[in-house]
């Protein structure tokens, strides 16, 4: 038996065994000795029938299936051994002919990672301190949430709501047939419909209007018949609302008032941890130079397909294209995959990480509360399932390697408004 290795890349191998019949013979007369009690031929007594008799019937499959348990010991015995593989291997060339085997495989390798200097690694932050005006303007749109809208008929205005026949018009001004839209919704509040309350204002249900559109140099004609008008029936500051508002949290204005100038901080500053993971991640990719795996990067964009499955119910919609998607995801599946050995770095770097009692149960209560449960619930649930609380040990190690690295790198801390400029202009540069 022979192993032959063909260095791709850095991290990509071939990996070829190499082996004749003599090498297989063993495994093959042990196979046939194991299997022949339980051979029963027609003239001969059951487990008395020849070796060779059974060769003959059965001696091809009984060989492969002895050479396939000979590659999978020997793969494991002396090639993962020697490599420790990381991603799915791929089997690319099988051959058993003339008494001689060669197989090959392509196998991913752990790539090397030296870390940067860290101190040098810029990650920007976004820093918002939720104000007065914000609770008000989420305050006024629970009120609005909460409210009822109500048929009236007084006249179009800024703030209403109408139900109308749009209907398209020729340059001559007559109906295009089967170019209608009835029981369209028009929310004249919203700026898109900034053309309809100019044409509308003042008219009432019943009244028909033609009208005309203009945008980005085309001109659009429009019949419009009125149908309904509505005005919003806005729902009143009281204890049932706070009550309901607050899961029954807070009675008064001013409980409502910090209840939910609280949850507003704790969403952004929940963003703000996300953005800053995804900038730190994204920084450290492009500081580190290094091969990463085919396979394993391979691994990664089929862990996206299988994703992708599950939110379709475990099977993906008719017609999609699967090795498209892949290509378009290619891109992030090689970041994912980079990310991963340089997070296996920083765990290395930062060896006095631990994971405490007080660390899982302040994570579980977390995911109880985005889903609605309770933390006994969910503990409960991951007691029973020990591959999930593995990954919940995984993310709270995680989340310990991004505190470590506020540390370290440079952080430009970013106002809510100026985070979205630079995220917008990181957008158009790709």
């Amino acid at each position: 038996m022979e192993i032959k290795v063909n260095d791709l890349t850095s991290v990509d191998k071939e990996i070829t065994i190499l082996a004749n019949r003599e090498d297989l013979q063993p495994k093959f007369d042990q196979a046939y000795k194991g299997i022949r009690p339980k051979v029963s031929l027609p003239g001969f007594r059951p487990g008395k029938a020849p070796i060779g008799l059974i060769k003959k019937r059965f001696g091809q499959e009984i060989e492969i299936e002895e050479i396939n348990k000979y590659i999978q010991e020997v793969f494991e015995t002396k090639v993962v051994e020697a490599h420790d593989p990381v991603g799915e291997t791929q089997m690319i060339d099988f051959q058993w002919e003339n008494d001689k085997l060669e197989v090959t495989f392509k196998i991913g390798t752990k790539p090397t990672v030296e870390l940067a200097d860290l101190s040098k690694i810029k990650v920007t932050s976004m820093v918002h301190d939720v104000s007065d005006a914000e609770v008000d303007e989420e305050i006024a749109r629970a009120i609005e949430r909460e409210g009822n809208w109500e048929d009236v008929d007084s006249a179009i205005g800024s703030e209403s709501k109408i139900t109308a026949d749009v209907s398209s018009l020729d340059e001559e001004g007559n109906l295009v047939d089967g170019d209608a839209d009835t029981d369209q919704n028009i929310d004249m509040r919203q700026d898109s419909a900034a053309g309809f309350l100019k044409a509308l204002k003042g008219k009432k249900a019943g009244d028909v209007v033609d009208m005309t559109l203009e945008e980005d140099g085309e001109t659009d004609r429009f019949r419009v018949e009125v149908k309904k008008v509505q005005a919003l029936h806005k729902a009143e500051m009281n204890e049932e609302f706070i009550a309901k508002q607050t899961n029954n949290e807070a009675k008064t204005e001013d409980e409502y008032r910090s209840f939910i100038k609280s949850k507003m901080q704790e969403y952004y500053d929940q963003s703000s941890d996300d953005f800053f993971k995804n900038d730190a991640v994204q920084a450290m990719v492009d500081a580190h130079e290094f091969d990463v795996p085919e396979a394993f990067v391979a691994q990664v964009n089929e862990s996206y397909v299988d994703r992708l499955k599950q939110q379709y119910g475990n099977q993906l919609p008719d017609g999609f294209d699967t090795d498209s998607y892949k290509e378009e995801m290619s891109g992030q599946a090689k970041t994912e995959a980079k990310w991963y050995f340089i997070n296996m770095q920083l765990q290395e770097k930062y060896d006095d990480i631990e994971i405490t009692a007080e660390d899982i149960d302040a994570q579980l209560g977390m995911e109880a509360a985005r889903y609605g449960l309770t933390a006994e619930q969910l503990k409960g649930y991951y007691a029973q399932n020990p591959n999930m609380l593995e990954s919940l040990r995984n993310t709270i190690r995680d989340n310990k390697v991004f505190e470590k690295l506020k540390e370290e790198v440079q952080i430009e801390e970013l106002s809510k408004d100026d985070y979205k400029a630079y995220q917008e202009k990181k957008q158009e540069q790709k």
